[in-house]
């Protein structure tokens, strides 16, 4: 069936497949791999096993942003609406939808059930959306995949949505906002270690630190455009392993212990030599997030200005990347990007030392005998969190940037952290100076939140505790405006950040996703109902 929209030329999102990753691996890709198999015919009953570069913590699906609990998600979960590689809106749940200033409206497929058995209705879905809203839930996704402030009512098999504001990417977001049956809004605490969606696949065991099993449902025929898991192939149990080590990932790909995995760095050459199936996913995987909270030196613009002077970027971005990336270009890169251009490009500055030495002295930052500079009795010290799924290029690279601070008198120390225990330093504890994570996503108003608003201590998301004036008037023009028409405004935005040293991107590369003995889509991730397992 042909979706109904309303005024679809003017708020027809230009993006979409969102995939909103506190990682490096795992993240989006467009395309599909076929493990260089195509003459084999598709395999019934067999297990699709897949590595997760980190474990994922709670796996309540609307209580993290990491990449690998994104990924997990999708398993037991649907959204509303689907959006496929092109950037194409498609049914999932809803079979209708329409967009008309700030109403959304969703028409709800009949026949949907949870894995329980129960029916999905519509009041579900405004449930849903009324408990990501609500401020009090602390759900990341809020600003995110549902535009602040939205209400939403039932009726029938109809879901209306009431923005506060226009919203230019507004399906782009409800792509990405998983829906949970009644049985888990009842009870949260069960969402931590089960699940509870009418997704294609019910969660069977969950063994942290090692493996997450799901079986497939039989009659899901709710799937992206329609997509059934009664297709021939469709793997009868996902099995997802945490395989923290590139290298052991790689192995066990070749070995055939592995269906899929997301490997970058020198061990993708390894398996391109083996002929690996791969697709190549546009990402950040360099950015720069200073602490702007009371009490860390990153809080002074000086030092942050000083600390960004110090580093060759350049440099960095060739060794995080292994000579494989590129510059960073914008803060939402992943395809099919909403905006295109670059807002980095001259407004990130050049590396200068003696001009990062003068911030500093003219911020009252004097040298000690020890080369460390000080202020009112206290060392400039920072540390920086990096991702340790990045692997031997993270480490180097996060050496490199302690070096150059070293050199300009900070004492500066680099800290190796998962990605669970850097989202724990940056959205709990905040214990951190500078934090290197790469935060990916298709659309630039879902970042908003992240670098504007409250903070997690207030419930938002906006962990570094931003606050640019310049910013938030140019995002305000251009929310204001329908979909790429405001991307001048969104590109504008970002470069008022990059000057005033709130957060400075330095690397995008392409990621590989390798996959063997198993066709897939990959679009934000693993496309469930696209996998087919090949005889």
């Amino acid at each position: 069936m042909k979706p109904h929209r309303s005024r679809s030329a003017l708020l027809r999102p230009a993006a979409l497949a969102l995939t909103l990753s506190l990682a490096t691996a795992g993240l989006a890709a467009c395309g599909s791999g076929s493990g260089g198999s195509e003459a084999k015919a598709y395999a019934d009953g067999q297990t699709f096993t897949m590595a997760l570069a980190a474990d994922p913590g709670a796996l309540d699906p609307q209580g993290g942003v990491g990449g690998t609990l994104l990924q997990l998600t999708r398993f037991a979960y649907d959204s509303l609406v689907s959006v496929d590689a092109e950037g194409e809106v498609s049914s999932q749940l809803a079979e209708k939808w329409s967009v008309d200033g700030t109403t959304v409206t969703f028409d709800i497929k009949e026949a949907v059930t949870c894995s329980d058995g129960t029916e999905f209705t519509a009041q579900t879905v405004a449930d849903n959306i009324s408990y990501v809203e609500d401020p009090k839930n602390q759900s990341p996704f809020l600003g995110v995949f549902i535009p602040a402030g939205a209400t939403a009512k039932a009726s029938g098999q109809t879901v209306t949505v009431t923005l506060a504001a226009p919203a230019p990417f507004v399906l782009a977001s409800f792509a990405n906002l998983p829906m949970v049956c009644d049985s888990g809004l009842k009870d949260r605490a069960s969402l931590k270690a089960g699940t509870a969606g009418t997704g294609p696949y019910t969660l069977t065991e969950a063994v942290p630190g090692d493996r997450y099993v799901y079986e497939v449902r039989e009659g899901y025929a709710w799937g992206p455009d329609g997509a059934k898991t009664s297709a021939k192939g469709t793997p009868a149990t996902i099995e997802a392993k945490v395989v923290g080590n590139s290298t052991t990932a790689a192995n066990q790909l070749l070995s055939g212990d592995l269906n899929s995995a997301s490997i970058p760095g020198q061990e993708a050459a390894r398996l391109d030599a083996a002929k690996v199936s791969r697709v190549d996913a546009q990402a950040v995987v360099g950015e720069q997030w200073y602490n702007h909270a009371e009490g860390h030196p990153t809080a002074d613009p000086a030092v942050r200005a000083a600390l960004t002077q110090a580093l060759d970027l350049a440099e960095l971005q060739k060794v995080i990347t292994a000579g494989q990336g590129g510059p960073a270009t914008q803060l939402a890169v992943v395809a099919p990007a909403g905006c295109t251009g670059s807002s980095v490009e001259g407004n990130v500055p050049d590396n200068d030392v003696a001009a990062a030495e003068k911030a500093l002295d003219e911020a009252g930052w004097t040298a000690g005998a020890d080369g460390v500079r000080t202020k009112d009795g206290k060392p400039l010290a920072v540390t920086v969190l990096h991702d340790s799924s990045i692997g031997a290029a993270g480490t180097a690279a996060a050496e490199l940037a302690v070096a150059a601070w070293k050199k300009v008198g900070v004492d500066a120390t680099a800290k190796s952290l998962d990605q669970t225990a850097i989202q724990t330093a940056i959205f709990g504890t905040g214990d951190w100076d500078v934090a290197w994570v790469p935060i990916n996503v298709q659309t630039p108003d879902q970042i908003v939140p992240f670098l504007s608003g409250p903070g997690p201590a207030e419930g938002g998301n906006n962990f570094a505790g931003i606050a640019n004036p310049d910013y938030d008037a140019a995002v305000k023009t251009a929310m204001s405006k329908n979909g790429a028409e405001g991307c001048a405004d969104w590109l504008a935005a970002e470069a008022s950040l990059f000057e005033a040293h709130d957060v400075v991107p330095f690397a995008n590369n392409l990621l590989p996703f390798f996959s063997q003995g198993a066709e897939l889509e990959i679009v934000g991730n693993v496309v469930p109902t696209s996998i087919r397992m090949l005889g």
